[in-house]
């Protein structure tokens, strides 16, 4: 049987044509939507009657800062009176310098009675039963400037529950209620956001999802026209489970987003390389 040779021209177009029928890695986008990572919806724990909406929308605020006050009036005079009675430690003072002098006395007393019993028996028993009592007596003392501070610390904590404070550093969105309005506990009074930190949440089939971890780098690209050049994020969060009825597995892309160029609601996709086939 002859045999056949290939020339090295025919051997290459058959090796492209063996390569064109591979099916390489192909990048697939998907889309999702940037969050801020703290959004905030803020309420009272009491209620109480709006005095001052110390903050407004569109004010950066600090950690800790005040941002809405209710009606504290009652309350502060509670507080300042307690202040004033756990501050009074002149009982106090006065049962430490007595319980001095006694045991002073009880002292001299033991020693004459020792040396010389120019002083009777019963007279030594009543100091020392006195000295007693006035050592009782400052413990109690003691035992309730301890009580009274709770008491203070209690009313002061009370009259703060009606001074609404910023959780996060960040900017208010919305401030509810208006000046003289009855303000109920539970109901959203001001919404707080801080997008200095930012996630694009996607969802993806679990097939594109496995090969991905928590920590990786990850490119996000933004819509058309936004005119917001690209960044890389890190993978925060990549669901255990996958949505039973569509298939798809929630993923968050955390960035930083310092000078707040990127607006949370704005759409974002990433670039997911799969080599499985392609619907």
């Amino acid at each position: 049987m002859p045999m056949t040779h290939h020339s090295p021209h025919c051997q290459w177009l058959g090796l492209v044509l063996l390569l064109g029928c591979m099916s390489p890695a192909q990048a697939r986008t998907f889309s999702g939507l940037v969050y801020p990572l703290h959004d905030i919806t803020l309420s009272a724990g009491v209620a109480g009657l709006v005095m001052q909406r110390v903050a407004v929308p569109g004010q950066q605020v600090r950690k800790g800062q005040v941002l809405l006050l209710l009606d504290d009036r009652l309350q502060a005079i509670e507080s300042n009176r307690r202040k004033v009675i756990y501050e009074d430690k002149s009982e106090l003072d006065a049962a430490r310098e007595r319980n001095v002098i006694l045991a002073t006395l009880l002292a001299d007393a033991r020693a004459v009675y020792k040396d010389s019993a120019s002083i009777s028996k019963d007279e030594l028993l009543r100091l020392e039963a006195e000295a007693v009592a006035a050592g009782g007596r400052l413990e109690q003392l003691v035992i309730q400037k301890k009580r009274e501070r709770l008491e203070y610390e209690s009313a002061e904590r009370e009259r703060l529950q009606r001074h609404i404070t910023a959780p996060i550093s960040g900017i208010v969105t919305k401030v509810i209620p208006q000046v003289g309005e009855w303000a109920k506990p539970g109901d959203p009074i001001m919404m707080l956001v801080d997008a200095t930190t930012a996630e694009l949440h996607v969802a993806v089939p679990h097939k594109d999802a496995s090969g991905l971890r928590v920590g990786a780098a990850q490119p996000i690209q933004f819509e058309a026209g936004s005119g917001i050049p690209g960044i890389t994020g890190h993978i925060n969060f990549i669901s255990a489970v996958a949505d039973p009825a569509s298939g798809l597995v929630e993923m968050k892309i955390g960035f930083t987003n310092s000078k707040l160029i990127i607006k949370p609601g704005i759409k974002g996709s990433i670039d997911i390389k799969s080599n499985g086939p392609q619907n």
